[in-house]
């Protein structure tokens, strides 16, 4: 596995790093981290619930118990970036419930058609016994995800990730902040190849230690001036496979898609 440092640059000359509100915050978000490994999973599609009626669209939603959001999938060596941006939320406590809840908003290549290998980066948002806590992280599945550390992000905060694939086995990832003026870039190189098949903007519920965490109402997370880009372009979600998070038989989330944004909104207890 090989990785550049990460590179911490102000997109203005005068902005400068913050520094957290709250101690007991970040201490609670190292603990959660180094208390297991933080891995984002393919999409693991399970049967549309019988509580749900087919119809007629053209576009059919499938199901997963991980994944919401839209993916475009075309043939390999197909899409070489994915770019979106959304306003950070502000995540609650499912109704009647109480502890650590997480979920997290990224754009991504690979994982659906393709699961062998996923380059990806986005935020989690937490909310522990109502403390809300944030992290940017980027990701080459198999390998876990890693986070950008010190970089500061709060609810509300305008964030655009991206990813390229510079080739199968290399790319970047970068999160800007444009409520700080903040970026933040890895430079990735792994020997698990993309397969450039799919394109995707996705609300996860994330798994730590091999299971999945207790799933956060996130409210609504909307990915605008969403594309992707291909050898011969740039291309928009319209169209894409739309995908809801399915608990206990439930489904839990409703996303749709339109010509440049992802709308995913939290619709369970």
């Amino acid at each position: 596995m090989l990785f550049s440092a990460l590179l911490l640059q102000a997109l203005a000359a005068t902005a400068a790093l913050a520094i957290p509100t709250s101690r007991e915050r970040h201490a609670q978000r190292v603990a959660r981290r180094a208390a297991g490994e933080r891995m984002s999973h393919p999409v693991q599609i399970v049967p549309r619930p019988s509580s749900v009626v087919s119809s007629t669209n053209v576009t059919q939603t499938e199901y997963s118990t991980n994944w919401a959001g839209a993916i475009l999938v075309a043939g390999a060596n197909t899409y070489k970036s994915v770019t979106g941006t959304f306003v950070v939320p502000t995540p609650r406590e499912p109704s009647g419930a109480s502890g650590s809840h997480s979920a997290s908003a990224w754009v991504g290549i690979d994982g659906d058609t393709c699961q062998t290998a996923i380059l990806q980066t986005g935020v989690d948002f937490t909310i522990n016994n109502g403390v809300a806590s944030y992290d940017a992280w980027w990701e080459w599945f198999p390998d876990g995800a890693h986070d950008f550390d010190g970089f500061v992000i709060r609810a509300g905060d305008t964030i655009t990730a991206t990813v390229t694939a510079t080739s199968t086995t290399s790319g970047t990832a970068s999160i800007t902040n444009w409520s700080t003026g903040l970026e933040v870039v890895a430079e990735l190189g792994y020997p698990y190849a993309l397969c450039e098949e799919n394109a995707e903007w996705i609300v996860e519920d994330y798994s730590v230690n091999g299971g999945l965490v207790p799933f956060a109402n996130f409210g609504t997370v909307t990915f605008t001036d969403a594309s992707a880009t291909t050898g011969s372009g740039t291309v928009g979600p319209a169209g894409a496979q739309i995908i809801d998070i399915v608990a206990n038989g439930a489904v839990i989330t409703s996303a749709s898609a339109g010509s440049s944004s992802v709308t995913v909104s939290y619709t369970g207890p």
